[in-house]
C-alpha cells in the first residue's frame, strides 16, 4: 500500500483567482503528487504526496509557472563528521524526507543547511533524522529563518499601506488638475492663465509615470509577463488597463498629430487613480486577510514556548521543541503544561476548558493523563511526557484546523473552472468593446473606445470570485475550532449543512457510557442506607459494571463497607456472600425464584422500571426480600436539548445502537427520537445508515466507539464524539472536542452559516461582474448615456475584494446555538 504524506506551504505571486487553476495545474504534473490544492485565500498550497515525490521538482514547476513556493531553511551543526562519506550519507538520509527541497552538508564547518517546503517539516524532525543515521545534529537558532505567516502577513500589509500613499500624495495633483479642470471651470480656468494645459498635462504625464513605475511595478513585473505567456492574471488587467490609457496620452501630449481630429485628449488621472485605487483594495483586502488566520494563531499561543525539564538530576529551562518522550517535567502552579503527558507525583486542578469546553477544572494526581496547552491550578505536578512535538493533542487539533482551511469544497471546483477561464474572457470583451466603439460609437469614438475598454479590463478582475470561498472556509473553520468543533475534512462543512437526518450512537453519546445506580426501593422493615452498605459491600468483590455502579454510589454516600465471607458468583444469575453473619443474595428475579423469594411486592415496579431501559436486579437479606435496585446507563444532561435543537433545524433524529430493543424504545421514548434501529451489530449500523441514504437523503452519524467506526466511514458525514477512541476521530470527519450532542447543534450551525456566507459572496462577486462588465462596455450608453469612467470601475472592482473578504470576517462573531 502507498505511504500519503500531506505537505502544506505557501506560493508567492498569486493575484486573483485565475492563479490557483495555474498553480494546481502546475503542481498535479508532478511526479508523486496524487492531488493539489491551493488557497488563494491564505496563499497556501496542499499536497499529497507518495514517495516518488521530491520537493525540488514541485519548487522548480512552480517556478517556471511563475508562482514561487516560499522556502524555509534550517542551519544545524553535526556530530562524528569524520569524511566525505558522512556527507553523502547525511544528505541522502535527510534529503529523503519529503517535504525537503536541498540539503548542503560542510564537511570543514561540520554544520547543514537545509532547505525546507514552506512549514511542513520542523527542525526538530531533520534533527532527530540525522541523529538516527549517527550524526547528531544541534539546531543553529536565528539563521536563515523565515518569518512566520503571521509576520508576513503584516510586513505585507505594512509595504502595501506605505505604497498606497506614495500613490495617494502623486495621484491627488493629478486627479485635481485634470477632474477638477473639467468640473469646476475656475479651476480650469486658473490652469489656463497659469501653468496652460500643455505644461499641466507634462506634470500629470511626470507624476502619473511616477506612480506606475514605484508603487505600481508590481502590475506590470507580473502581469505582462503573464500576459506573453498567454497565462493573463489579475495584474495583467491592470497593467493591461492603466498602461493603455498612460500610452493614449503620451501620443495626445507628444504626437498629436498621430490623433484624428477632436480625440486629443488625457487620461493620465484614470491611469494613476487604477493604480492607487487598486493598491488601496490589496491594502485592506491583506489586512483583512490577515486576520482570517486568528484560529490557528490562537490556538499555537495556547502551547508555552519553554518547560521546566529534569536532566541529569537538575532542574532546566528547555525550549518545548527540544522535550522527548519520558522527559520529567514540572509543572509549576499556574504553569501551561507543555506536552502530552502523564502525572507522576503531585495533585492539583488542571483547566482543561481550551480542549473539552468544560468550564470546571479538572482534579489531577498519579497515573492520570494531561494535555499540551491546558493550565494548571495550585498544585505543582511532575509530569512524564508522553507525546511531543506534532504528536500531542493541541498539534494535531491545529493541524485538523489547518486541513479544514485548505480544503477545497466541491463549490469551489466550479468557481476555479470558471475563473481559470474568466481573465482571457474579459480580454476578447474589452477588444470587442473597442472594435465596437470604434465602428458604431459616436464621434470621438477612439476616446470613446479606449475609456470602455479600459473600463471592462479593470472591472472584471476576478479577484473576488477567488476569495469568495476559501476565506469563508478560513474564517468559519476558525470559528468552529472555538467553539469545540474541529473539521477535521473540509468538505464535510458543505456536506454537513445539508444534511436531513442525523443518526446517533446511544452508549457514550446519548448517554454517559457506563451504568449507574438509578434506584433503590427497600421492603418495609429494611433501611435504606444499611441495604446499600450490605450490596456494595459484596459488588466491591465482583468486577461487573453493574457492581462497580453500586459501590461508587456506596462511596459517594459516605457509607462504610465491610468484609464478606464466602462470596459466590454464578453467571446469568447473580452473587451471594456472608456479611456481618447476614446471608445476602444479589441478582436478577430467576436468582430469586430459585430460592424461594417472593416478588409479588415489587412486580409493578420491576416492569416500570423496564419500560423506562433500566435493569432491575434484586436483593433479599436472611431470605426475606430486602430491595429491588435499578441501574441503568443515564442519559447525559445535554442529551434531551440537543435532539429538541435538531428537531427545530428540521432534521431528522435516528438511534442506531447494538442495545436491547426494548431500552433503546424507552430511551427513544424519551427523547422523542423519530427512528429506532437496535440489536445491530457494527456492520448492522452500516446497513442502518444505508437504508435511511436509500430514499436520496444525507446522512450524518455521531459515534463515539470502536464499533462506531464503520458507521462514521459510511455515513455522509461522521461525527465523532472527542472523548471517544481514537479509532473513531480517524475514522470520522468533523470531532467534537467535547463529549456532549451539544457540539453536533454548533458543527452544524457553523456549517449552514458559512456556506450561507459563501453564496453570499458567490452571489455578489459573479452578480458584480455580470452587472458591471455591460455597463463598462458601454451597453447602456445608447439608452441613458451611462458610461463608466476607468476610475470608478477601479474603485468598485478593488471594493468588490473588500466586501468579500469583509463578509466572511463576520464569521468569526457566530454565536454558539447551545453551550457546550
Amino acid at each position: 500500500m502507498t505511504t500519503q504524506t500531506t505537505l502544506t506551504f505557501s506560493v508567492n505571486a498569486m493575484n486573483c483567482a485565475s492563479c490557483v487553476g495555474r498553480v494546481e495545474k502546475a503542481l498535479q504534473a508532478v511526479d508523486g503528487v496524487s492531488d493539489a490544492r491551493v488557497n488563494f485565500a491564505s496563499e497556501t498550497a496542499t499536497l499529497h504526496v507518495d514517495q516518488d515525490f521530491t520537493a525540488d521538482h514541485a519548487t522548480a514547476a512552480l517556478d517556471v509557472a511563475g508562482y514561487p513556493a516560499a522556502v524555509q531553511s534550517y542551519r544545524f551543526g553535526l556530530e562524528n563528521m569524520s569524511c566525505a562519506s558522512c556527507v553523502g550519507r547525511v544528505e541522502k538520509t535527510v534529503l529523503a524526507l519529503p517535504a525537503v527541497v536541498s540539503v548542503a552538508v560542510n564537511l570543514a564547518k561540520e554544520n547543514m543547511v537545509v532547505q525546507v517546503l514552506g512549514t511542513s517539516l520542523r527542525a526538530s524532525d531533520i534533527a532527530q533524522t540525522a541523529t538516527a543515521a549517527g550524526y547528531p545534529a544541534t539546531l543553529i537558532p536565528d539563521e536563515g529563518g523565515a518569518a512566520p505567516a503571521s509576520d508576513k502577513k503584516a510586513e505585507e500589509a505594512a509595504h502595501l499601506k506605505q505604497m498606497t500613499l506614495v500613490a495617494l500624495l502623486l495621484t491627488l495633483p493629478v486627479f485635481i488638475a485634470e477632474m477638477g479642470g473639467h468640473m469646476i471651470p475656475a479651476v480650469h480656468d486658473w490652469i489656463m492663465n497659469t501653468v496652460g494645459m500643455r505644461t499641466s498635462w507634462t506634470i500629470q504625464f511626470v507624476l502619473t509615470t511616477i506612480v506606475m513605475v514605484w508603487p505600481g511595478r508590481q502590475f506590470y513585473i507580473k502581469g505582462l509577463p503573464a500576459l506573453f505567456k498567454a497565462a493573463p492574471d489579475m495584474n495583467s488587467l491592470v497593467a493591461l488597463g492603466s498602461g493603455a490609457a498612460w500610452v493614449f496620452s503620451c501620443v495626445a501630449l507628444f504626437a498629436p498629430s498621430l490623433l484624428p481630429d477632436g480625440t486629443r485628449v488625457v487620461y493620465f488621472e484614470a491611469a494613476a487613480v487604477i493604480v492607487t485605487l487598486i493598491l488601496l483594495g490589496r491594502y485592506l483586502e491583506a489586512r483583512a486577510k490577515g486576520r482570517t488566520g486568528d484560529a490557528i494563531r490562537k490556538l499555537v499561543n495556547l502551547s508555552p514556548k519553554t518547560a521546566q525539564v529534569y536532566r541529569d538530576g537538575e532542574l532546566i529551562a528547555l525550549d518545548v521543541d527540544k522535550i522527548v518522550a519520558d522527559d520529567l517535567l514540572l509543572v509549576r502552579p499556574g504553569d501551561k503544561i507543555a506536552v502530552d503527558g502523564v502525572v507522576t507525583k503531585g495533585t492539583s486542578y488542571v483547566d482543561e476548558s481550551m480542549i473539552t469546553g468544560e468550564p470546571i477544572p479538572v482534579e489531577k494526581s498519579s497515573d492520570a493523563t494531561v494535555v499540551g496547552g491546558t493550565v494548571n491550578g495550585n498544585g505543582a505536578l511532575t509530569i512524564r511526557a508522553t507525546k511531543v512535538g506534532r504528536d500531542t493533542m493541541l498539534a494535531q487539533i491545529i493541524r485538523m484546523v489547518e486541513d479544514a482551511q485548505g480544503a477545497k469544497l466541491p463549490i469551489q471546483d466550479v468557481v476555479n473552472r470558471i475563473t481559470l477561464w474568466f481573465v482571457p474572457a474579459v480580454l476578447v470583451i474589452a477588444l470587442v468593446t473597442v472594435v465596437a466603439w470604434l465602428v458604431f460609437g459616436p464621434d470621438p469614438a477612439l476616446s470613446f473606445a479606449m475609456i470602455a475598454g479600459v473600463a471592462v479590463l479593470i472591472i472584471a478582475c476576478p479577484c473576488a470570485m477567488g476569495l469568495a470561498t476559501p476565506t469563508s472556509i478560513m474564517v468559519g473553520t476558525g470559528r468552529a475550532a472555538e467553539l469545540g468543533v474541529l473539521f477535521r475534512r473540509g468538505e464535510a462543512l458543505q456536506t454537513l449543512s445539508s444534511v436531513q437526518t442525523v443518526a446517533l450512537d446511544k452508549t457514550g453519546t446519548l448517554t454517559e457510557g457506563r451504568p449507574e445506580l438509578t434506584d433503590l426501593t427497600v421492603s418495609t422493615g429494611f433501611d435504606q442506607a444499611d441495604v446499600l452498605r450490605l450490596v456494595a459491600s459484596v459488588e466491591v468483590m465482583s468486577e461487573h459494571p453493574i457492581a462497580k455502579a453500586i459501590v461508587r454510589r456506596a462511596e459517594q454516600d459516605g457509607l462504610q463497607l465491610v468484609e464478606v465471607d464466602q462470596f459466590t458468583a454464578e453467571t446469568g444469575f447473580g452473587v451471594s456472600a456472608t456479611v456481618s453473619d447476614r446471608t445476602i443474595l444479589i441478582g436478577a428475579d430467576r436468582l430469586m425464584t430459585r430460592e424461594g423469594i417472593a416478588l409479588d411486592a415489587f412486580s409493578d415496579l420491576r416492569d416500570d422500571l423496564a419500560k423506562q431501559g433500566k435493569t432491575p436486579l434484586f436483593t433479599a437479606i436472611d431470605g426475606q426480600l430486602a430491595a429491588v435496585i435499578a441501574v441503568s446507563d443515564p442519559i447525559k444532561q445535554s442529551t434531551g436539548a440537543a435532539i429538541a435543537a435538531l428537531h427545530q433545524l428540521g432534521l431528522k433524529v435516528a438511534m442506531i445502537t447494538g442495545d436491547n430493543q426494548g431500552t433503546a424504545d424507552a430511551i427513544a421514548a424519551q427523547l422523542g427520537i423519530d427512528t429506532v434501529v437496535a440489536e445491530v451489530l457494527p456492520e448492522g449500523k452500516v446497513t442502518a445508515i444505508e437504508a435511511l441514504q436509500s430514499n436520496g437523503q444525507k446522512v450524518a452519524f455521531v459515534g463515539d466507539g470502536i464499533n462506531d467506526a464503520p458507521a462514521l466511514a459510511r455515513a455522509d458525514v461522521g461525527v465523532a464524539i472527542g472523548t471517544g477512541t481514537d479509532v473513531a476521530i480517524e475514522a470520522a470527519d468533523v470531532v467534537l472536542m467535547s463529549g456532549e450532542l451539544n457540539g453536533v447543534v454548533n458543527a452544524l450551525h457553523v456549517s449552514q452559516m458559512t456556506m450561507r456566507n459563501i453564496r453570499q459572496n458567490l452571489f455578489w462577486a459573479f452578480g458584480y461582474n455580470a452587472l458591471l462588465i455591460p455597463v463598462a462596455a458601454g451597453v447602456f450608453y445608447p439608452l441613458f448615456g451611462l458610461l463608466l469612467s476607468p476610475a470608478l470601475a477601479a474603485g468598485a472592482m478593488a471594493l468588490s475584494s473588500v466586501f468579500v473578504v469583509t463578509n466572511a470576517l463576520r464569521l468569526r462573531w457566530i454565536k454558539p446555538q447551545m453551550s457546550v
